[in-house]
């Protein structure tokens, strides 16, 4: 399946909120729960809104991925951040349930970390995932991250701590 990442805009809110919602039980059996505001339309505005101008700033970057028949099937993020070393990110994605085990994940992560060394001229790539969760640790890990770092108890996931790999990709 091929796929393709595309910024983030006000005309896309409405389908982000769509895919949050419908895949709000399964993201919480593998990340922290989302922030109380994405659950109400409005204020899920004002949590995009903002986040809109930090990507028109150039300290994130969101966005949505779309599948060859044009279907939303996930989000993928860069955070921006300067080091003494020059600019770094780090990523983070989300896949649609029903779209898991298709590559979908292996490809954003690509194209993004592409886009970052390429683009925005980042030095390196960090990603975290929970030590547990296979599926990501093998989409990193297929796109050349390392495991650099482990920490016990890094999130809660359904009240329970859980602990956390760390992964960089240098350029």
């Amino acid at each position: 399946m091929n796929i393709r990442i595309e910024l983030v805009s006000k005309d896309t809110y409405q389908e982000i909120f769509d895919f949050e919602r419908k895949n709000k039980r399964y993201f919480e059996t593998i990340l922290p729960p989302r922030p109380d505001g994405y659950s109400q339309f409005e204020s899920f505005i004002k949590i995009m809104d903002k986040l809109l101008v930090e990507q028109n700033q150039g300290e994130y970057y969101m966005y949505i991925i779309r599948d060859d028949k044009n279907r939303f099937v996930g989000r993928v993020n860069l955070q921006i951040y300067e080091s003494e070393n020059g600019k770094k990110a780090d990523v983070g994605y989300r896949i649609d349930y029903d779209s898991q085990g298709l590559g979908i994940a292996s490809q954003s992560v690509k194209s993004i970390v592409e886009k970052a060394f390429n683009e925005i001229k980042v030095m390196e790539v960090t990603a975290g995932t929970a030590k547990d969760n296979i599926g990501s640790k093998k989409v990193l890990e297929k796109n050349g991250f390392k495991i650099v770092g482990e920490e016990k108890n890094v999130f809660k996931i359904k009240d329970k701590w859980v602990d956390g790999l760390l992964y960089l990709k240098t350029k």
